[in-house]
């Protein structure tokens, strides 16, 4: 399974509809193996688009306090916007998602007044059932998927409890 694109439009500092490609295969490379860029350039945004997407839960490890956080607060030049939307496209040839779609695409939406929407391939879907399906293909939200910035100590620091679950997950037994 595989990455193939990322829209992202209202979530942090993510105002307009932002696109990301990853190709299989670039000029003969392997396609993306990290994203560059400056200090406040919205490195750690993509990461945390991605995990919330996904059904993180967690506003700390969002990096936020509130779960309007997530959503664009505004600007000087722009206003702030109403709702956050985050869209993964995967590449599902290989089966890894337990579903007959060559394409899966999974999304997220959440606005102001705290509702918070799962889509698959476009249809509303319940998060424990979303839950299910990523746990089967093995793709959760525990921070073995993505480790931030500052988090490379994650299983040094988390309690026996902590680390029983990030390796249920991994191996399979979560599910």
């Amino acid at each position: 399974m595989i990455l193939e694109r990322l829209e992202i439009q209202g979530f942090k500092s993510f105002a307009q509809k932002t696109v990301l490609e990853f190709p299989k295969e670039n000029r003969g490379g392997k396609g993306i193996t990290c994203v560059v860029g400056p200090n406040g350039s919205g490195k750690s945004n993509l990461a945390d688009a991605i995990r919330w997407a996904l059904g993180e839960q967690s506003l700390k490890t969002l990096r936020g306090k509130k779960s309007e956080d997530v959503i664009f607060s505004g600007s000087d030049k722009k206003a702030r916007l109403g709702f956050a939307e985050v869209a993964l496209y995967f590449n599902n040839e290989s089966r890894v998602l337990p579903l007959e779609f060559e394409e899966i695409v999974i999304s997220r939406k959440a606005d102001r007044s705290g509702l918070s929407e799962y889509y698959l391939n476009k249809a509303e879907v319940r998060f424990k059932d979303l839950a299910g399906i990523l746990a089967q293909a093995r793709l959760g939200t525990s921070g073995l998927l993505i480790v931030s910035q500052g988090d490379s100590d994650i299983l040094i620091k988390s309690t026996a409890q902590e680390r029983r679950g990030m390796l249920e997950e991994v191996i399979g037994l979560r599910q």
